[in-house]
């Protein structure tokens, strides 16, 4: 019985082996060789009527960039005007990383299509220092020690320089909750709370 299951497992490790062989030494599908209808679909041009130029003041300066429709307010800044501070954290909506001033409301850059901003004024991170100075929250960050791996900073400072303007400061449990779109995955929650109270306070 030992030896008529040793010989079948041993044929089929055989088998296995030389189809394994055998497929290793095809030829791999490069971009060269794909189908001529594969390749000329992967390398099809955006048509000229999904395309849009839009414009937008961006922290201060007129942009304008030539887009897919489809492209969102985040990859616009990100991609095409070259302002990678915005950050790209799920691109779902959840976690405020890409938080961005439109019209000096907060919104998450990753969830609004850039066509829809036509003409509006946003203000990103790189808009918020003036020089050397920085704005009086991003020193409060440093003060209170409010980021650690620094990734979400940038949409808690947006966050919380809205959360100001908007008047939503009363009290420590106020700010925690007009802030709470905005995730840190570090845990330094208490300290931004400190900052974005300071802040206002001396504003």
């Amino acid at each position: 019985m030992s030896e008529t299951f040793d010989e079948a497992t041993t044929l089929k490790r055989r088998t296995f082996v030389a189809a394994s062989t055998a497929v290793a030494g095809l030829p791999l599908l490069t971009s060269d060789r794909l189908p001529a209808a594969a390749s000329a679909s992967t390398a099809a041009p955006t048509p000229a009527d999904q395309l849009s130029t839009v414009r937008l003041t961006v922290n201060g300066e007129q942009r304008t960039a030539k887009v897919d429709n489809r492209t969102s307010l985040l990859d616009l800044l990100r991609e095409h005007l070259d302002l990678p501070g915005t950050k790209k954290g799920c691109d779902q909506g959840a976690c405020g990383a890409c938080t961005v001033l439109v019209d000096d409301r907060r919104v998450n850059a990753c969830l609004t299509l850039a066509v829809m901003h036509q003409d509006a004024r946003v203000t990103t991170i790189e808009g918020l220092a003036r020089g050397e100075q920085l704005h009086p929250l991003q020193q409060a960050f440093i003060d209170h020690d409010g980021l650690q791996c620094g990734y979400c900073t940038p949409g808690q400072v947006m966050s919380g320089v809205a959360c100001i303007a908007e008047g939503h400061t009363g009290s420590r449990a106020e700010i925690r909750e007009w802030m709470s779109g905005n995730l840190c995955r570090c845990g330094a929650y208490t300290n931004i709370v400190s900052a974005i109270e300071q802040t206002a306070k001396e504003a």
